[in-house]
């Protein structure tokens, strides 16, 4: 069983001028121990809004979000469950994530389990510093007095207090420079070979996603439109956008080649276009792609595509002798 399983979960937000507007519509994923899930897509499809939702800190409007096969519950003012602290955040930016006024000894420690000696609580502090590559020393120290690359560290080190089966990391090195943004990367790969933690990873950097996922779900106005094995994704893609993104990525070449802009934005949100989400921008429309586009399995992989309704027929065994 996955340790991290959401199905059909939806997030909704409303506002005076723009009414109900629908961030995530039907997303279902699933993440397992020792796993690295990539999730994909351009700014405002919804990314942000589903890890907030799936760690509990914005309300499913529909679905729900399951570790270990129980419901996780929304954030409140009490402490979180013992069930609940198995799924943890790494966020964006670590200037914002970490409070400037205690230290990082005492933030680490918040989410380790109460009913602990203090001795003990300072020995497992050490631990984790030193499992995330920082000094035990700088448990006394605050956070100003680290890089930001240190200080995404001490993120780490505090989401793995509560021993989580699942790390939720939104864009967690798209503040950093590039050699940090390399450290922690390969910090958080360590993690999940070492502790066996599962890693729901958030990017809109496809090139890094396809480098260390071994799942990658490319999310396009709210819905997963293509997922699958990374290798399989990024080697045959069976939707047009998945294709776009990658043509997208600068490459080194012998011959002069510039990237292939997507055309045109991502739609509001609120005007959802009808039938297939991506159709405005799609270089291969179909009139069929004005119903709503078909969810076609590829083997492991899927796609919201009719194109990939046909590759799947081209790929049936025929039947003439």
């Amino acid at each position: 069983m996955s340790a991290l399983t959401v199905d059909d979960a939806a997030v909704e937000y409303s506002s005076r001028g723009r009414g109900t507007v629908r961030a995530v519509d039907g997303v279902s994923l699933e993440v397992a121990r020792g796993q690295i899930v990539g999730l994909v897509g351009e700014s405002g499809c919804g990314k942000s809004s589903l890890a907030r939702a799936v760690a509990g800190l914005e309300p499913v409007a529909s679905g729900q979000v399951l570790i270990d096969g129980r419901p996780v519950s929304p954030l409140g003012w009490r402490r979180r469950t013992g069930q609940d602290v198995r799924l943890q955040m790494v966020f964006q930016n670590p200037y914002a994530s970490l409070n400037p006024r205690r230290t990082v000894g005492s933030q680490v420690a918040d989410g380790l389990p109460e009913g602990r000696s203090s001795a003990v609580r300072h020995a497992e502090v050490s631990r984790l510093l030193d499992l995330v590559g920082m000094p035990a020393d700088a448990a006394a120290r605050y956070p100003h007095q680290f890089s930001g690359g240190q200080r995404q560290r001490i993120a780490i080190a505090r989401a793995l207090a509560p021993e989580p089966e699942v790390l939720i990391a939104d864009e967690p090195v798209t503040a950093l420079d590039a050699s940090s943004q390399a450290q922690i990367v390969n910090l958080l790969v360590s993690l999940v070979a070492e502790l066996s933690v599962g890693v729901l990873f958030i990017s809109h950097d496809l090139a890094l996603v396809r480098e260390i996922a071994d799942i990658t779900a490319v999310m396009y106005l709210g819905r997963i439109v293509e997922m699958g094995p990374t290798q399989q994704v990024w080697g045959a893609p069976r939707h047009p956008y998945t294709r776009a993104l990658i043509d997208a990525l600068p490459r080194i070449t012998e011959a002069p080649r510039l990237p292939v802009p997507l055309r045109g934005e991502v739609p509001d949100a609120a005007h959802v276009p009808t039938g297939c989400r991506f159709r405005p921008r799609c270089p291969v429309a179909m009139d069929v792609c004005t119903e709503q586009p078909p969810i076609i399995t590829l083997g492991p992989a899927m796609a919201e595509c009719w194109l990939a309704e046909s590759a799947r027929d081209d790929d049936r065994p025929s039947d003439k002798h």
